[in-house]
């Protein structure tokens, strides 16, 4: 198995981890779905969604993402969707993504990224059940 290090999510269950408050590393989270790769936002094109700041690289992809946030954003807070399965969280590489049903999965790396792919459709079945107990701590007393 894959060692992937571990973090604990926030509280706004928003990975934030390495820049602040600002999600996807400052990567365009459209671009993933319109661009098909990951393209770095500009500063010049920022939103505040969910206590994190979200950079886009055109107005156009700002407009996309502030009119239906859900679709674009990515899953489980932008935390590595392998790391997620496992149950614990761990930062991302905006560079190792996927496009899944209409769903921007990101994972730790590359490397981490192979491993996912072997079993991802099990993978993202596990990672949902885990996502509601990580993204809400109380909820792991029940």
């Amino acid at each position: 198995m894959l060692a992937v290090p571990s973090v604990h999510a926030g509280p706004q269950a928003l990975n934030t981890t390495t820049f602040g408050s600002l999600a996807l590393h400052g990567y365009d989270a459209v671009a993933y779905f319109t661009d098909h790769k990951p393209v770095e936002g500009n500063k010049d094109f920022t939103t505040e969604w969910q206590g994190a700041k979200w950079r886009f690289a055109s107005q156009e992809h700002l407009d996309q993402f502030k009119a239906s946030p859900d679709k674009y954003a990515p899953q489980y807070g932008g935390y590595c969707a392998y790391a997620v399965s496992k149950g614990h969280t761990a930062d991302v590489d905006p560079e190792a993504w996927d496009v899944v049903n209409d769903k921007l999965y990101l994972n730790y790396s590359k490397k981490v990224q192979v491993t996912w792919h072997q079993e991802r459709d099990g993978d993202i079945v596990l990672a949902d059940a885990n996502w509601t107990k990580l993204s809400n701590p109380e909820k792991k007393a029940e």
